[in-house]
């Protein structure tokens, strides 16, 4: 029996955030029904190129397990279906702006109200209390101050290459629904979760943060450097990029005997690491050098040989050689498409659901039989 096994999920999140959640809820064992519009369904199934067999590839990286209802919450008919589908539900997720869902009668404090061990979920830029403001990925990593300290030193802010904010913001709604199942479990009752994706990126500021707080001292974007150890960051080699982690003392002397720069173990500038980061600059005119003379696999043995945490900088297509994916049905039927795993196991349990994408609008009738039969 999977660990969420019996749980329904009413889903009706849309794009990336809340629909990351739910996929890793159905990889759970939780009966995930995805709500989507009878035209268009959920926004990523236009998203493309690329597609596979006119199926966009990013609906298929975040909807594996779920199964897709139709409805146009336009029409009072459809309306009454997700009602009452969501007063069979355990957990309803959401992430449209504040206050649709009210206006639709599928409001928290309503269906709440008649359903008081409902989990209600919402999912928004700033919290339920900070009105109908939008909350895009992009927008979300410049409010947070990330993008500040991203980039070349003399360039300008970069936001990351994935759509962090959205994703943040879907592990801490899965965190959150967890958490409030296992409230329910002694409480009996149901509650509200409230996610934030400003919130969500705010967190990730976490030593950036205690820095200003406690001390003043408001971080500098530092490119691949890290504030408070060195050297800690990629350095180029002779045909691309290896990340060296000195992260200690005991490190440092590793280090520099691989370097063949024994001598650096007595240099009054390097000998603790505030020291190290102090002296920065001085300690990059002396390695430099010596890094870009070899290759980054002959440096990354060398590394290994005196215990110095360092690897290559890889491309996408070079990282996914590692990655553990899992192997679905195309929703059409033809052939198979894979997508990542579930990033934790529990025991021996499978890292993804068995059931594949969903077809729009393919289990209407399925779902409704199995819900509204008891």
């Amino acid at each position: 029996m999977l660990p969420l096994e019996g749980i329904r999920v009413l889903d009706f999140g849309r794009v990336l955030s809340a629909p990351y959640s739910t996929m890793a809820l159905a990889d759970l064992g939780a009966d995930v029904v995805k709500i989507e519009h009878p035209k268009h369904g959920d926004d990523t199934r236009s998203f493309g190129p690329p597609f596979v067999d006119d199926v966009s590839t990013y609906f298929l990286s975040i909807n594996r397990g779920k199964r897709s209802v139709a409805l146009d919450l336009k029409k009072e008919d459809d309306i009454l279906i997700a009602k009452k589908l969501a007063l069979k539900a355990d957990v309803l997720v959401e992430n449209f702006r504040s206050g649709v869902m009210e206006r639709l009668g599928l409001g928290a404090e309503q269906l709440m109200q008649e359903h008081s061990r409902l989990i209600y979920c919402s999912l928004t830029g700033f919290g339920r209390k900070a009105g109908a403001k939008p909350g895009y990925d992009l927008m979300m990593q410049g409010l947070s101050g990330i993008p500040s300290i991203t980039g070349p030193v003399d360039g300008e802010p970069y936001k990351c290459g994935a759509s962090v904010a959205d994703l943040v913001a879907g592990m801490n709604l899965t965190q959150g629904i967890l958490t409030a199942l296992f409230q329910r479990e002694r409480t009996g009752k149901g509650g509200l979760v409230d996610v934030s994706m400003m919130d969500g990126m705010l967190s990730l500021l976490t030593y950036h943060a205690s820095a200003y707080l406690n001390a003043g001292i408001a971080p500098e974007r530092r490119g691949n450097g890290h504030p408070s150890i060195h050297p800690f960051q990629p350095y180029r080699c002779s045909d691309g990029f290896l990340t060296i982690c000195v992260g200690n003392n005991a490190l440092f002397q590793s280090f520099v005997i691989a370097l063949d720069r024994i001598d650096l173990q007595v240099d009054a500038r390097f000998q603790t690491n505030p020291l190290r980061v102090q002296y920065r600059n001085e300690l990059d005119e002396i390695i430099i050098p010596i890094l870009f003379s070899k290759t980054k696999l002959e440096w990354k043995e060398l590394f290994k040989e005196q215990g110095v945490p360092a690897d290559i900088v890889a491309t996408v297509p070079e990282a996914l050689e590692r990655a553990l994916t899992v192997s679905h049905e195309h929703p059409n039927g033809t052939g198979s498409v894979q997508s990542l795993a579930l990033p934790f196991c529990i025991d021996d349990f499978p890292r993804a659901a068995k059931r594949r994408a969903p077809r729009l609008g393919e289990h209407n009738l399925e779902v409704q039989e199995e819900w509204f039969s008891d």
